[in-house]
């Protein structure tokens, strides 16, 4: 579990650094990996793409993993995005499921994405 935390944190570092040598060492080459918003990317060869494509005008100002869960070959972390995105800054709280291969390699990540801050309807005011 330690190990694979590792990766997750070295992924994140990752775009918070724009190290893609760190960020390609995370994925097996048949990976996997669908966006909050709905974007995916099947191969290293098309999520690298896409990686390198997304940080040339972007920045990720922030990226904080609130906590883990694992079972088996799956990892989930609930996490704080936060980046600097066609001229404008967003913040948004998200959790990413994450399967490894056998290499503690991911093989396929999905992310969800929750609107902060968060409100509450019925709370008496």
């Amino acid at each position: 579990m330690e190990n694979r935390e590792l990766v997750i944190l070295d992924c994140f570092q990752s775009w918070l650094e724009k190290d893609k040598s760190k960020f390609i060492n995370c994925f097996a080459p048949n990976a996997h990996y669908i966006e909050s918003w709905g974007p995916a990317y099947h191969t290293l060869k098309d999520i690298t793409r896409w990686f390198c494509e997304w940080n040339t005008d972007n920045v990720v100002l922030q990226w904080d993993i609130k906590r883990f869960w694992h079972e088996n070959d799956i990892s989930i972390c609930e996490w704080y995005f936060k980046c600097k995105c066609n001229g404008e800054t967003d913040g948004f709280d998200g959790v990413s499921i994450i399967q490894f291969d056998d290499s503690n390699r991911i093989v396929w990540l999905k992310e969800y994405q929750s609107k902060t801050p968060n409100y509450y309807p019925y709370e008496i005011k």
